[in-house]
C-alpha cells in the first residue's frame, strides 16, 4: 500500500491489511476451494450466488468500468481493516440514516450449522454510521470491484447502491452494501440479549462470532469511531462465555 493512500489518517497505516496478504480477497481460485469445500459438505454449488449472476450484479450498479472512473467504497464492518482490494485513499466517511446492526444469520465462516453465527449489516435508522471510505483507480476499476463483489454479494446477503457519503474532505458518491431484507437469512434487529447468546456461541471454519466482535470493537478504538451499540453487545457476551484470547482478523 502506497504511504500516500493514508495521508488524512496516517494513525491507520499499520493497522490495515496489505491487500496482498489478505486471506478476503476473493479471488476466482478462492471461491473454486469455497466450493469444493461445499461439496465435500454435502452442499451443491447453489449455495452461493452463480459467477454470472455476480457478474450482472455489478454490471447493473457500476455499469461498464472501462472508462476510468475511481471507485469509492465505503466499508463499516470488516472491510475497513481488511478491505482485501487495492485502493489509492483512504478517508474517514459517514452516511446519514443507516446505522449498524447484527442482522444476518450465518451457517459459513463464522457459524455453522449446529453453531450460527450473526454477521454484522447497515440497516436504515434514526442516526449515522461512521466509517471509512476507500477510493478505487480507474485504472484498476474494472479488477477491483470485481473483487469486491465476489466478497460481499456471494451469498446475496447485501443489497448494493450507490449514494453519497460525507468525509471531512468533501463528499463523495461511494458504493454501499446494505443488508439485504429479502433474503432469507435475514433475522432484522433482535433484542440485545438475543443477539448476544447467539454471538457467544456462533462457531465456524473461519473462527468464532465472538472474536469477529472483539475485532470490531478492537478496531473501531484505534479508527477512533464511536459504536456503543457493539460495546454494549460486547459486555453481555462477556457475561456468557469464558475470555476468548484468539483475537483473529475477520
Amino acid at each position: 500500500m502506497k504511504p500516500e493512500a493514508f495521508t488524512s489518517i496516517p494513525q491507520l497505516r499499520d493497522t490495515v491489511v496489505p491487500p496482498d496478504q489478505s486471506e478476503l480477497r476473493v479471488t476466482p481460485e478462492l471461491i473454486a476451494t469455497w466450493d469444493a469445500r461445499a461439496l465435500a459438505n454435502g452442499l451443491d454449488l447453489r449455495w452461493r450466488v452463480s459467477d454470472a449472476g455476480l457478474e450482472a450484479s455489478r454490471r447493473a450498479v457500476l455499469g461498464d468500468c472501462a472508462g476510468g472512473e475511481d471507485i469509492w467504497v465505503f466499508g463499516y464492518g470488516s472491510l475497513m481493516w481488511d478491505p482485501g482490494f487495492h485502493f489509492e485513499e483512504v478517508r474517514l466517511a459517514e452516511i446519514e440514516g443507516y446505522q449498524r446492526r447484527f442482522c444476518i444469520r450465518l451457517e459459513f465462516g463464522r457459524g455453522s450449522r449446529a453453531k450460527p453465527a450473526l454477521m454484522l449489516g447497515l440497516e436504515p435508522g434514526a442516526s449515522a454510521c461512521q466509517g471509512v471510505v476507500f477510493r478505487i483507480a480507474g485504472a484498476c476499476a474494472e479488477c477491483e470491484s470485481a473483487v469486491v463483489w465476489r466478497r460481499e454479494m456471494l451469498q446475496d446477503h447485501y443489497r448494493p447502491f450507490r449514494t453519497r457519503v460525507a468525509t471531512p474532505q468533501g463528499a463523495v458518491d461511494a458504493l454501499v452494501f446494505a443488508a439485504n431484507t429479502a433474503h432469507p437469512q435475514y433475522v432484522g434487529e433482535l433484542p440485545i440479549g438475543q443477539t448476544a447468546a447467539i454471538i457467544a456461541t456462533g462457531e465456524g471454519e473461519l473462527g468464532t462470532n465472538r472474536q469477529y466482535l472483539e475485532n470490531l470493537v478492537a478496531h473501531f478504538e484505534a479508527f477512533r469511531i464511536e459504536e456503543d451499540y457493539l460495546r454494549r453487545l460486547l459486555i453481555r457476551v462477556q457475561s456468557l462465555a469464558p475470555a476468548d484470547t484468539r483475537l483473529q482478523a475477520s
